[in-house]
């Protein structure tokens, strides 16, 4: 399972949060029905619709309102987050979940703004050569990791040269990024990386071998200390990290102070933070599960995500001292085939199944319209997103059951199909929750009719779903993405083997080719082609766009979501009244 790039905040629709690196070396499952990061959507918030008809931020009406539990947090502000692993250094997380805490950990070389634009971060500047080739970083002279060390060009160098070791294993694809002799050092045949050139203790540069698209962003993530992080580093060994990812020295606006699998994860304000000691001094991860409405409404709470249907949002008005955001996010929802199984390696199967689901019941009707429907993997906000040569699926029993009869498989005594003496049977796991719940009472329905045997399990973590899925013990398993940036993000699953069984050439080819250059025209027709291909293979069946609403305590000055970073880059600015 890929990580990617960013440590995004996620909320997922819930309410609790689900994060995700994001950027364009991933595609991570989040559990399905999640909106995407706390990242909102490519679009202005102030001009987001819902299917409510609030289309911008609503303050709360009587802050008096607010329950004397949440008066008493002077210094606190408590955040509700699905329990991560506990998995907290960057590169090497387990789950979205995992970065949601390393987001406010750590910080990144680059960030984006509220366009989409890349902006310094922990470097004061940076300049690209102009053939696009070579990458010049120049960091600030105060920047410090938690434990007071300086923050320099060497951390960087490290950083980048442990992302080419042939032991690292996590999802963070750095050699996508093509840096002149990162291949001759995974390979060990050489000692360093001989595109990196670290000029001065501030000033760090690197040349590729092309022209990446997204380059800038890809090299301008978190970074580590060498110090901790490489003091017992050999080539070929990584593991060692695993021993320090409870004790994280980051350089980000927070500190980990305690991790309570289950239960919380607790910070406390970083006052070597580059940028300055934060004015929440303590922030928390409630990990505890439950009812995000109750949380909220009972002060136990500060923030929660829900899907923006018309009931969710007149509940949350009456509360009254909630701030409403809309939002739609800029990811989308998806089921994914299980390829490595011989029944669904046949694209025909694939197809009859996605036409024979009913999904503007299952993700639109039963959400109130709080959701569009997907059929390519990126989000309707991207400026890669098109219709155009892009089959829709529409639901059409008729048509799955013709696909399966030219497939070979024909109807047994029982109703359900057969061929080759084994039945059309259909193992879907996905998580526990209202949406799982809807998909399955539908899916059943829906498949059966078609002859078409769907045998459901749910999990009541994202984690346990996340083991079964990597054993590839299933046919069908319900994800969403984090937050994507780039269009790019959207599609890397399908080249980097995380879709299990699905090899198909044509599609690496556009994905390089997308990539090739930085011109935006030539890149949206590289990827309205790609996006036909993929819409042809149905290696997934393309769910939904959600659209959320964040609730968050009226006392909350300084909130603002960027498109792009969600609140990660707003949490470091937040006050309290």
């Amino acid at each position: 399972m890929k990580k990617g790039l960013f440590s995004l905040l996620t909320v997922i629709i819930s309410g609790a949060l689900l994060l995700s690196a994001c950027s364009q070396q991933s595609s991570t499952p989040a559990a399905e029905g999640n909106a995407a990061s706390t990242t909102t959507t490519t679009t202005d918030q102030a001009t987001t619709e819902t299917s409510s008809g609030l289309t911008e931020l609503l303050k709360a009406t009587d802050i008096s309102k607010l329950p004397e539990l949440a008066q008493k947090r002077t210094d606190t502000v408590i955040v509700g987050l699905t329990d991560p692993s506990g998995a907290f250094t960057p590169y090497f997380q387990q789950s979205g979940y995992d970065g949601n805490v390393s987001s406010l950990l750590y910080s990144s070389l680059v960030t984006v703004d509220n366009s989409g634009v890349p902006i310094p971060d922990l470097a004061e500047s940076f300049d690209i050569s102009d053939d696009q080739l070579t990458y010049t970083f120049h960091l600030r002279k105060d920047s410090k990791f938690s434990d007071g060390s300086p923050l320099t060009a060497d951390d960087v160098a490290f950083t980048w040269t442990i992302l080419h070791d042939k032991a690292y294993d996590g999802g963070y694809d750095l050699l996508s990024a093509h840096i002149k002799g990162g291949e001759a050092y995974k390979e060990g045949k050489a000692k360093t990386i001989e595109g990196i050139k670290v000029i001065d203790p501030q000033t760090i540069s690197v040349t590729l071998d092309k022209v990446n698209a997204t380059a800038l962003l890809t090299l301008g993530s978190e970074v580590l200390s060498k110090a901790y992080y490489g003091k017992d580093y050999k080539f070929g060994q990584l593991d060692y990290i695993k021993n320090l990812h409870a004790t994280p020295v980051g350089n980000g606006p927070y500190k980990l102070e305690k991790f309570i699998p289950g239960q919380e994860v607790r910070f406390v304000a970083n006052e070597n933070y580059y940028k300055g000691k934060v004015k929440i001094e303590h922030f928390i991860y409630k990990t505890t599960e439950g009812d995000t409405f109750q949380f909220v409404e009972t002060g136990e709470q500060d923030f929660g995500g829900f899907q923006a249907t018309t009931d969710n949002i007149d509940r949350l008005k009456k509360i009254g001292f909630l701030n409403l955001q809309p939002y739609t996010a800029s990811n989308y929802g998806y089921l994914q085939f299980n390829m490595e199984h011989e029944t669904l390696k046949d694209k025909a199967v694939r197809q009859a199944l996605t036409y024979g689901l009913d999904r503007k019941t299952i993700y639109v009707d039963s959400n109130q319209g709080a959701a569009a429907i997907a059929n390519i993997p990126t989000p309707q906000s991207s400026w890669s997103y098109t219709e155009d040569g892009i089959n829709p699926y529409n639901y059409d029993p008729e048509k799955a059951k013709q696909l399966l009869d030219e497939a070979g498989w024909k109807e047994g005594s029982d109703g359900i199909r057969e061929k080759d003496g084994k039945k059309l049977k259909i193992h879907f796991i996905g998580s526990k929750k209202k949406g799982t719940d809807v998909f399955i009472a539908v899916a059943k329905e829906n498949y059966a009719a078609i002859g078409v045997q769907l045998e459901a399990e749910q999990f009541a973590d994202f984690n346990s779903q996340i083991a079964k899925f990597e054993s590839g013990d299933f046919d069908l398993v319900s994800f969403s993405t984090p937050i994507l940036t780039d269009p790019s993000d959207g599609v890397i699953s399908f080249v980097n083997g995380e879709v299990k069984g699905y090899n198909n050439p044509k599609i690496k080819e556009l994905y390089d080719k997308g990539l090739a250059t930085n011109d935006i025209e030539a890149r949206k027709a590289v990827y309205k082609e790609l996006y036909q291909v993929i819409n042809e293979d149905a290696p997934y069946i393309f769910t939904s766009y959600g659209k959320s609403v964040y609730a968050y305590n009226g006392r909350i000055e300084g909130f603002n979501l960027n498109p792009f970073r969600g609140l990660s880059t707003s949490i470091p600015e937040w006050t309290l009244k």
